[in-house]
């Protein structure tokens, strides 16, 4: 009986034992800490440097003048000296008329009365230097008195014509010279010519005339990009724009701050001048050490934790 006792107490022992072992283990494993994931993010750092606040705007190539040329009698038209899209010189022959009349008698007057020198032909001269435009009638064709022939655009008078919208024309007075960028990539300089007395009443834009210094062929009607300044500072607090968060409706700035080597935090803002890929930090004060989240910064809450990938 005492045998079956000691045999039942040593049994008891050793379960004992194993349970306690696998509590053991299980606690052990419980409290070995496990690293915290964070979000893959690329940092940034404060740069001071000139900022320039610009927009955007088109302006249309025209020509101011263009010079109508007319028939100055009824005939038929025995030459044609002009093509479309070429240039031409003012005083240059650029169509030969033979009058009806002579066209009608041909050499009878003349066998009449040889001194008369009667012959029917006028010519008609470029009233202007250019590119002929339009070209209405070819070798051959009756004309009537004062029908148009053709028309020249002066090639003096060629202008880019900016629609500026009137909010912005105080602008204008520091913007005198413009750079006009052609959509092949030619930038053309040019300046401002004239400021056109009329409004239009749906755009409430005004018509601005640039004038370019360019000896090369521009077409009429062409769109080139037109950078105005509107305000702009020599030596800036500056971060990529991709760095500055805002509210649903940008009514607080801020950027997302690493503290340590895994934390970021929260930092309002207060912006000043901004571009395209640049904005101006009026406040806080950063330091060219501080590390400013530049992307993974959107949606991250404060005091977040997150794993640096790369750094500008």
């Amino acid at each position: 009986m005492l045998k079956k006792y000691s045999l039942m107490l040593s049994l008891l022992f050793a379960i004992t034992c194993l349970v306690s072992c696998g509590s053991n283990k299980n606690a052990a494993t419980t409290d070995t800490p496990v690293a915290e994931a964070g979000t893959p993010v690329t940092l940034t750092s404060i740069t001071v440097g000139p900022l320039l606040e610009t927009t955007e705007l088109n302006a249309t190539s025209a020509f101011q003048l263009k010079s109508f040329v007319k028939a100055n009698t009824t005939g038929y038209l025995q030459l044609v000296n002009a093509q479309l899209g070429k240039y031409i010189t003012k005083g240059q022959d650029m169509f030969v008329i033979k009058n009806k009349e002579a066209e009608a008698l041909g050499n009878t007057v003349n066998v009449l009365d040889s001194s008369f020198r009667f012959t029917g032909i006028i010519h008609i001269k470029a009233p202007g230097s250019g590119y002929v435009s339009v070209l209405t009638y070819k070798a051959g064709d009756y004309v009537t008195d004062g029908e148009q022939l053709a028309t020249i655009s002066d090639v003096n008078s060629f202008v880019f014509l900016l629609d500026l919208p009137y909010e912005l024309k105080n602008y204008l007075a520091g913007n005198k010279n413009l750079q006009l960028k052609l959509p092949d990539g030619t930038v053309l300089n040019g300046y401002v010519a004239a400021l056109m007395p009329v409004v239009d009443a749906v755009s409430q834009t005004q018509q601005v005339v640039i004038k370019v210094n360019s000896k090369q062929q521009i077409p009429e009607n062409l769109i080139a990009k037109v950078t105005i300044v509107k305000k702009s500072k020599a030596n800036a607090f500056l971060l990529p724009k991709d760095a500055v968060l805002t509210d649903e409706v940008q009514s607080q700035f801020w950027v997302m701050k690493l503290t340590d080597s895994a934390t970021a935090v929260k930092v309002l803002i207060k912006k000043g001048l901004e571009n395209n890929n640049q904005v101006e930090i009026l406040s806080p004060i950063f330091s060219a050490t501080d590390k400013i989240l530049l992307s993974g910064n959107y949606g991250v809450a404060d005091t977040a934790k997150v794993t640096v990938t790369q750094e500008q």
